[in-house]
């Protein structure tokens, strides 16, 4: 079976990715250019409409990607406001990631 794409877990969330894809993923361990390993691999389909369906993860299946970048999100903004009371908090936050590129689905 020749995988076309897969679903893996990463960061808590869970995405489909394909061979050749850039995506953003929460910040992983690792410098630009090293190659890092998924084993979480949910699902895996083809161009035929196959899949392999995890219980909860596939057997022996791994996405290889390439970490091409870290960086930071642009911010956020958190306002807390109580009408009437006079009370307001103003936070911010800009959440770290790692943009990497899918290189092979294998199973």
């Amino acid at each position: 079976m020749s995988a076309k794409y897969a679903v893996i877990a990463t960061g808590g969330k869970q995405l489909k990715v394909s061979e050749g894809q850039y995506l953003q993923v929460e910040l992983l361990p690792g410098n630009p250019g090293d190659t890092i390993e998924f084993d979480k691999v949910l699902l895996i389909g083809d161009e035929t409409n196959q899949c392999m369906i995890g219980k909860p993860y596939v057997d022996n299946a791994k996405v290889s990607a390439q970490i091409l970048s870290h960086g930071r999100d642009k911010k956020i903004r958190i306002i807390k406001m109580r009408r009437r009371k006079h009370y307001r908090r103003t936070q911010g936050h800009r959440q770290h990631y790692t943009e990497i590129q899918i290189n092979s689905i294998a199973v």
